[in-house]
């Protein structure tokens, strides 16, 4: 493993955290306005029908790795533009 992919485990991390964050952010933003109410189901809320339950989860799943990427693709670039050497 070389020493820019050695450099680059702790940004990762820390972007990971703040991609979460972000994600959890949009999610909450995207879900209000589908009309389904302020919070999302839980996958065990008794009051929600299965199909509420797995497009919330779904409109998640999606958020999150679409968030995950950018933020993840950012960094990598960023550190690129800074070292000059990619690390991935």
């Amino acid at each position: 493993m070389n020493a820019a992919r050695i450099a680059y485990k702790p940004v990762g991390m820390a972007l990971g955290a703040v991609s979460g964050l972000l994600a959890g952010a949009v999610f909450k933003q995207a879900w209000k306005l589908t009309g389904h109410g302020d919070s999302a189901p839980e996958a065990t809320d008794r009051e929600r029908g299965w199909q509420e339950i797995l497009l919330a989860a779904a409109l998640q799943g999606a958020i999150f790795a679409v968030v995950k990427a950018a933020v993840d693709r950012g960094g990598a670039a960023a550190t690129q533009r800074l070292t000059g050497t990619w690390p991935g």
